[in-house]
């Protein structure tokens, strides 16, 4: 009975493991078709592989230019929310500061906000401080819109840390910045790195913002480029596949490197 439990286990992964990887085989396959071979046979295997696609998206589109904008985004975006967040939870769990349950309290009151709530205010405000289509007013934007999220997962995750570690600490005579740099941060290495990849699959996806904060063609981001290329060539399944799935690889390569502390962190903070 317990063979059987395992095999069908792993036949249920085995499925769930084509379901999720299809879509990615799709982009391939129907990237290295040309457009004749695709309209005769749009889910077959690519018999005759071209990768004319590929090279007409790198050479005609500015994908490249694209991707650079949205890797800055994404990295200046999670690395100051990031820092930003583990500060602000180090202080609510580990401080004695007054407000520190009302910082906690409105950090989660924020996450139930939409984003598109927001677009009317901040876009008023971009214009204002005239960075209305550029880099940094993404920026600040996502950032904003992650540090309450990360703030709920850091605080979550610092509690479970014992805290005779900390006491120690302190009866010793750090500083709270010795405690953090020595202590938390080496502890919840593998949570940080799990909610960096969450975060910046966000960011990188993040399509709303881009485009209505991003209107040239030298500023917008990955998505926002692909969305407006998208109308122009939409007879054109092939190249659109191709850059999709040039889309997607750095987030694969990411995903690839972290996975380990990716599942990880997905387990840390279940029990002291």
């Amino acid at each position: 009975m317990q063979h059987l439990r395992n095999v069908l286990r792993q036949l249920v992964l085995i499925a769930l493991s084509v379901i999720s990887l299809y879509p990615v085989w799709f982009m391939l396959s129907t990237a290295l078709k040309s457009t004749h071979y695709y309209t005769m046979n749009p889910t077959g295997i690519p018999y005759h592989v071209t990768f004319s696609n590929f090279r007409a998206v790198l050479s005609d589109w500015p994908l490249l230019l694209w991707m650079r904008n949205s890797l800055i985004v994404t990295v200046v975006a999670v690395s100051v929310s990031t820092l930003i967040s583990i500060m602000a939870a180090f202080a609510i769990v580990f401080s004695q500061a007054h407000g520190r349950e009302s910082l906690f309290r409105s950090s989660i009151a924020l996450m139930a906000i939409p984003p598109v709530a927001l677009l009317i205010p901040m876009y008023m405000l971009m214009v204002n401080t005239h960075l209305i289509n550029s880099l940094p007013s993404v920026m600040i934007f996502y950032t904003g819109l992650l540090i309450p999220f990360s703030i709920f997962f850091f605080v979550n995750f610092f509690r479970e840390i014992p805290l005779e570690l900390v006491e120690a600490a302190y009866v010793d005579g750090a500083p709270h910045r010795r405690i953090l740099r020595s202590i938390i941060l080496p502890i919840s290495g593998a949570s940080t790195v799990t909610l960096v990849i969450v975060n910046a699959i966000f960011v990188w996806n993040e399509l709303l913002v881009a485009l209505v904060f991003l209107q040239s063609n030298s500023s917008r981001t990955l998505m926002a480029g692909l969305a407006l290329y998208q109308g122009r060539y939409v007879t054109n399944e092939p190249l659109l596949m191709a850059a999709a799935f040039l889309s997607i690889l750095p987030l694969g390569v990411l995903y690839i490197f972290g996975q380990r502390f990716f599942v990880r962190g997905l387990t840390a903070g279940m029990g002291k």
